[in-house]
């Protein structure tokens, strides 16, 4: 596979790279972000979300778990009710950010979990146990769905597990095996998927649309419609071919890429959302009558992780026009998304000034230096 800086950039797909760069984000803040591609045959949709796993930044996990128990909030049964000192004697881990996937020939039990039949046959000690399907342990990570509209068509069971995986955030998913208790646990799982909605069984809205409205974004892929594009596409192809030296450039890139990332998470927790823009998305909700309040929960989520990424610490109107299109796309008419596009053009809201990390830092120092002169005064 392709590097995912080798990867051809266009206007049709830029959409997309721009939601995965933002949905990494907004999981290593703690609060996944569900994507859907949708477009037409070779526009790259599968090829991209899988490449993104380059970029995904490694997790610490408490050793040999296969839960991916965040050393500092431990979740599943072995490990959830044990004291720091306890977790510490047993070690902690780096290992790769997961991405799993679930292909349509999948059975309940490989997707959330099924008996243990090692620990079950074993002739020194056997024990009844769980063996965590793809859901539980794609937790901290991403897991992806090729062709999910078919996938909701002809595993309706599998596609109820993803409801309630999707439902909140975190998620939260349940184990049941005859002879066991029932284990219920959150997973912090973000879903990725792709389709191409002019092929049976049709547009995932069509054939669920209970599951299309739980991805935050929707992405509608196009094809490279420029001849010197297309062409820069092919000459890019033949020398990452023919120079190896290419590759170790777009390998540099792509840690580059993960380390912007994971400073745009940094940001995260101290980003702003002011007051007139909270207002503002409140007022499209109610006047444009926006049949899902997840949609409106969305947009506030990928305007923050746009910010971040560019290193802002608030919202600005720009940021919700970038991300209008995937957030509403699937849930509204083409007109009703030009009509609020258009209303909050005419907001003149959110155009203070840019508040970047370094104006941040500095208001800060002045700050704690003015609090410092009120404490002196005080002790005089």
């Amino acid at each position: 596979m392709k590097l995912y800086s080798e990867l051809a950039r266009y206007q049709g797909n830029e959409p997309l790279y721009e939601a995965v760069e933002m949905a990494i984000t907004a999981l290593l803040g703690g609060v996944p972000m569900h994507l859907h591609a949708q477009g037409l045959r070779g526009t790259g949709k599968t090829t991209i979300f899988r490449a993104a796993a380059q970029i995904m930044p490694p997790i610490i996990r408490i050793k040999g778990c296969l839960f991916n128990c965040d050393p500092a909030h431990p979740h599943c049964p072995e490990h959830r009710h044990l004291s720091a000192a306890q977790i510490g004697a047993i070690g902690v881990e780096e290992v790769p950010m997961p991405f799993l996937e679930i292909s349509h020939s999948a059975k309940i039990g490989t997707v959330v979990g099924s008996v243990d039949l090692a620990k079950i046959t074993a002739t020194d000690k056997p024990e009844a146990a769980l063996l965590p399907g793809i859901i539980p342990q794609a937790h901290r990570g991403v897991i992806f769905i090729d062709e999910i509209n078919r996938l909701a068509d002809t595993a309706p069971e599998i596609t109820d597990i993803l409801l309630d995986v999707m439902g909140t955030k975190p998620g939260r998913v349940q184990i049941e095996e005859t002879g066991l208790a029932v284990l219920k646990l959150p997973v912090q799982v973000s879903i990725w998927a792709a389709s191409n909605p002019d092929e049976e069984p049709g547009p995932l809205s069509d054939v669920r649309r209970q599951l299309s409205d739980r991805f935050d974004l929707a992405i509608d892929l196009g094809r490279p419609a420029n001849v010197d594009v297309v062409a820069n596409i092919l000459r890019q192809h033949r020398q990452v071919a023919a120079d190896g030296l290419c590759s170790v450039r777009y390998s540099r890139e792509n840690v580059e890429i993960s380390q912007k990332l994971q400073k745009a998470a940094q940001v995260l927790p101290d980003l702003l959302v002011p007051e007139p823009l909270e207002l503002l998305l409140a007022q499209i909700y109610v006047k444009f009558g926006v049949e899902s309040l997840r949609a409106v929960e969305a947009w506030q989520q990928a305007a923050q992780a746009r910010a971040a990424i560019q290193q802002r610490y608030r919202i600005e109107t720009s940021d919700l026009l970038a991300v209008l299109p995937g957030v509403l796309g699937h849930r509204v008419e083409p007109e009703t998304l030009a009509k609020i596009g258009e209303y909050i053009r005419q907001q003149s809201v959110g155009q203070s000034e840019v508040d970047t990390l370094p104006t941040r830092r500095a208001r800060r120092l002045t700050e704690l230096a003015l609090e410092e002169v009120v404490a002196t005064e005080g002790n005089l």
